[in-house]
Parts: C-alpha cells; sequence; structure tokens
C-alpha cells in the first residue's frame, strides 16, 4: 500500500499523460492499413511470390502498412524440415521482404518468420535456436523491429495436438511498442493473445495497436478467436489487426483464417472471406480511439494499490535501446554511457566511488525521495532489478554473497533524496569486521578527497556489465 499522496500524484500524472496522448491524436489522420490472408506451406519461393501478389495489391489501394501472418515464410511438415529451413535474419528471404518495401514504398509486417540463430548455452556449447519472430521493416527496407514469440502453443485437444516447443524456443521478452507512421504498435503472435496481461502491458507502454498475426487452429478458431481480439481491442481500448493463415498446409495441418480488424470499441471493421489470397483494408481513425478512452478512461480507474503488472522488459542499456531518454539521479545527469541496464521504471549505473570493486547502483526513474513514496508496480521493477543487477554483478567479480542496501531517509545515512539502491559483491576478509562496510558507505561519498574514478573506467566497466547480463539472459 502507498500513500493517499502519493497515489493522487500518480493518478495527476497518468491523467496528464492520457491528456497529452489524446492532444496528440486528435490533429492525426486516420491510418489506411492492409490485413493479408495467404496459405504458406513448405515451398519458400511459392509463399513469397504470394507475398508479393498480395503487397502489389494492397498497395494499389494507397495503404501506408501491410500485415501478413505467422509462418508467412513457410510452414514445415516435420520438425527437421523446419531447421533445415529456417535462416537468421540477415538471411536471403528477410532480404527478399526488404526489397519488397523498398521498391513498394510501403511499411511491412512480417507476423512471424522461422529467425534460426547459434547461441551458447551455460556449458559454452553452440546450438542452433529457432525462434518464431515477429519484424517490421519500413519502407527504406530497414528492419526496425523484431519480437520472438512468447508462448509457445503446447495443446493437446480431442481434435489434435501441437508441441510449439519441440521445434521452437520461447522468447525471453516483451519488447516495447514501435513508433511508426500509423502509430505505436505492440507487437505478439498468434497463441500470444491468449494471455491478456501481456497486451495491457503493451497498453500501458503507450501502444495503440496491437497484432495478433496467426496460423490459428480450426477448432480453437471457430469458438475463440473473434471473442478473444474484440476482447484484446475492448480491454485495452486500442486497434487489433489479425492476419491470418487459412486452409491446409500439408496434410496434419489447417489454419482457420478469418483475417480481421477490430476497433477499439470492439467492433470489426472488415473480415478477409475464405480465398487463400485475401487482402482486408481499413482505416484506424484516432478519433475514434479518442473518444473511446476519454469517455471509458479505464486505465485511470486501475486499482494499483489492490493489484499492478510489472514485465521484464529491462535491456541491457546501448544507443539502441535508450530512445534518446535522458537519466537523472538526484538533480544530476546521468552520462548514458555509464548506465547498463533499463527497466519500466528503474536503471542501473557504474559508481563516481567505489567501496568495493563492483559497488554499483541502481535508481528509479522518477525522483520519489522514499521507498514509501513509490506505487507498487515501481517498487515490484525496482528490487526484481536490484536482484538481476546483484546476479551480474557477483558473477562479474567472482562474488558468492553481497551487501544490498538502501538508505531511505537522512537519519538512515541517505545524502541523495531519490530512492535508490546500493550493490556491492562481498568477499572473505574486504574489511576487518563485516559490518564496516556500513561505516564506509556512510562515509564514501563525504569526504572530498576521496577521488572520483575516471568516466573511462566506469563507462568500460558498465560495458563489462552490459556483456554479462546479456549472456545471462537479464
Amino acid at each position: 500500500m502507498y500513500s493517499l499522496v502519493s497515489k493522487r500524484t500518480t493518478q495527476l500524472l497518468w491523467q496528464s499523460v492520457n491528456s497529452s496522448i489524446i492532444r496528440t491524436m486528435a490533429t492525426r489522420n486516420p491510418a489506411r492499413i492492409a490485413v493479408a490472408q495467404m496459405r504458406s506451406t513448405n515451398d519458400k519461393q511459392h509463399n513469397f511470390a504470394q507475398i508479393q501478389t498480395l503487397t502489389e495489391r494492397a498497395k494499389a489501394k494507397d495503404v501506408q502498412f501491410i500485415f501478413f501472418p505467422e509462418c508467412c515464410d513457410f510452414v514445415g511438415t516435420h520438425r527437421e524440415e523446419t531447421l533445415s529451413l529456417s535462416e537468421p535474419l540477415t538471411g536471403p528471404t528477410v532480404e527478399q521482404y526488404r526489397k519488397l518495401a523498398r521498391e513498394q514504398n510501403v511499411w511491412l509486417s512480417f507476423g512471424g518468420v522461422h529467425e534460426s540463430i547459434i547461441e551458447e548455452t551455460k556449458s559454452g556449447q553452440q546450438v542452433n535456436n529457432i525462434y518464431n519472430t515477429h519484424i517490421l521493416i519500413n519502407n527504406a527496407g530497414e528492419l526496425v523491429a523484431s519480437y520472438r514469440k512468447l508462448h509457445m502453443f503446447n495443446v493437446v485437444t480431442p481434435e489434435f495436438k501441437f508441441r510449439e516447443s519441440e521445434t521452437v524456443r520461447s522468447g525471453p521478452e516483451l519488447i516495447p511498442p514501435v513508433d511508426t507512421p500509423i502509430g505505436r504498435i505492440g507487437l505478439q503472435i498468434c497463441y500470444d493473445m491468449r494471455f491478456a496481461e501481456a497486451s495491457t502491458i503493451l497498453r500501458k507502454q503507450g501502444a495503440e495497436i496491437l497484432t495478433y498475426p496467426s496460423a490459428f487452429a480450426m477448432s480453437t478458431g471457430r469458438a475463440h478467436w473473434e471473442v478473444l481480439l474484440r476482447a484484446r481491442a475492448i480491454e485495452n481500448q486500442c486497434f487489433v489487426v489479425a492476419a491470418a493463415q487459412i486452409g491446409f498446409h500439408n496434410k496434419k495441418r489447417e489454419s482457420y483464417g478469418h483475417a480481421l480488424v477490430v476497433n477499439p470499441w470492439g467492433t470489426i471493421l472488415d473480415e478477409a472471406g475464405k480465398d487463400d489470397q485475401d487482402v482486408v483494408v481499413a482505416e484506424l481513425d484516432f478519433d475514434k480511439l479518442q473518444s473511446v478512452r476519454a469517455n471509458m478512461p479505464c486505465f485511470e480507474h486501475r486499482r494499483d494499490d489492490v493489484y499492478n503488472l510489472s514485465t521484464r522488459v529491462g535491456l541491457p542499456y546501448t544507443s539502441s535501446t535508450a530512445n534518446d531518454e535522458q537519466y537523472t539521479f538526484g538533480g544530476i545527469h546521468i552520462q548514458p554511457e555509464t548506465i547498463f541496464y533499463v527497466s519500466e521504471h528503474s536503471f542501473a549505473f557504474t559508481n563516481i566511488r567505489c567501496v568495493v570493486p563492483g559497488h554499483v547502483l541502481v535508481s528509479t526513474k522518477r525522483a520519489a525521495a522514499r521507498l514509501p513514496d513509490l506505487s507498487p508496480a515501481e517498487i515490484s521493477d525496482f528490487f526484481q532489478t536490484v536482484c538481476k543487477v546483484e546476479k551480474a554483478a557477483e558473477r562479474l567479480y567472482d562474488a558468492t554473497s553481497s551487501t544490498v542496501t538502501v538508505q531511505d531517509g537522512p537519519d538512515a545515512g541517505q545524502t541523495v533524496f531519490h530512492v535508490h539502491c546500493h550493490v556491492m559483491p562481498r568477499h572473505v576478509g574486504d574489511f576487518p569486521e563485516n559490518d564496516q562496510i556500513y561505516g564506509e558507505l556512510n562515509r564514501h561519498d563525504k569526504e572530498p578527497e576521496r577521488e572520483r574514478r575516471p568516466i573511462e573506467e566506469m563507462a568500460a566497466e558498465a560495458a563489462r556489465f552490459r556483456e554479462e547480463m546479456s549472456k545471462m539472459g537479464l
């Protein structure tokens, strides 16, 4: 629970952000999109020919963005064939997609390609892993975003059984919504639509459009396809775009089809027919999105004091994940090269003065003075980030223990009134008396004669943390 003052502050902040978004949307024209329906097989060139045809057909209708379904590259007949046909995102299939986007001067969403990537196991062994990956390519032919499917379709029904995880690995994380000319797009794939928490987090991060490119099974499609997609649109007050596979891909596998677009009120704007190759064209009216969110402000009514959603969206901090966001600690600008991890509400950076080697800081993004001033979502995110940083610090500095401390208030030694945590890897005998570290911590920033580390040294340490956290999958 947090104080009424803090809760009211959070509500006012959300209202301000929401009002800003609404003002921005009020000036926007409707976005014209196309959503494809196709039938992929194990013939990759035939599948690409379908994509070319559908792209040309859609572009003739003056669309800005075209969405293709899951497995648009191919549908394998067995595991070994799928492994052999998969490619890295630098391979010839994605290169064809990039060239097509350039030639047609249009943004393309490929809602599930089989991404092959060589990865190292914890034991150091090299393995070839396959991910079901949703990619966005801009009209200049640049790959601007990729999302690896989180939820594996491992199910048994009276009609069929399917275990996606026998061939494909699940992705490590959600990615924040992607800014595009038609709006902020939250990337998902097929079975992900059954996990409403993910879509709500994407909406909280600013999504206006949720995507569910699919190769939906027949029996579950008849029962759940439309109702799930409309539910995701209604509860998140977002447009939902669902490109689809249709028909028999081989003797064992058939997809439901019914590619469609839903508006934020839950109304189906258009739906594909029964053809193998079909294109649905729809206009996304952001005045409608604005009115739905303004008239029924559900996200202002959420009870973050009772429940909340947080996400492992933290990434090793690089220029590509920074998004030009500036981070301050106690009113002081933190140099980007010293930041090594950023999550939804927190960030971690190397220290100017260290009590022990590896002494780093985790701070909240929002400049709250004390822990009770944080919302439940911020508290959860903050301490999850602390735990991840602690694991990495112990690995980097060959430690099996850490001193992890928050000085919360002036009588506890807090001198920078911005919530933060000290993470300090420990070794046997690093102090004559173990608790002496607290005295050193109390003195380390108060002694002007204590030498400040060069920025180059701090940046080099941050680079080592980024690399280690990436290896650990944190």
